[in-house]
């Protein structure tokens, strides 16, 4: 995510509003972003119904066993209709600022 902190100015310029959810309570959602440096929104879904409603949840794949959201990246247009998705089941892969950009300049099927 620090990377797309990094790149914000693009997305701004481009009308795109970059938003993180995590199933982390409020506030250590909150001290994180303050600790990272984001001044993107850092959303918490603590009881994961947006999570679940995307079908992100990773169960059992936090710590201790915990459930968690699968890293996972989207473009909603401004009727919230999808337009292309990143998902991975390794939480340490994720799409990188460029590969969204780019997806912004080509068709995607989805929601199509």
């Amino acid at each position: 995510m620090r990377g797309f902190q990094h790149r914000l100015s693009e997305f701004d310029a481009r009308g795109i509003r970059v938003v993180g959810i995590s199933v982390d309570p409020s506030d250590v959602s909150k001290r994180q972003s303050q600790k990272l440096g984001y001044t993107f929104p850092l959303l918490s879904d603590p009881d994961a119904k947006v999570i679940r409603r995307y079908d992100l949840l990773h169960p059992g794949a936090g710590p201790k066993g915990a459930d968690i959201a699968r890293p996972a990246e989207f473009l909603l247009d401004s009727d919230g209709i999808v337009r292309w998705v990143n998902l991975t089941d390794n939480i340490a892969v994720r799409a990188r600022p460029q590969q969204v950009l780019d997806a912004l300049n080509r068709p995607s099927p989805v929601g199509q």
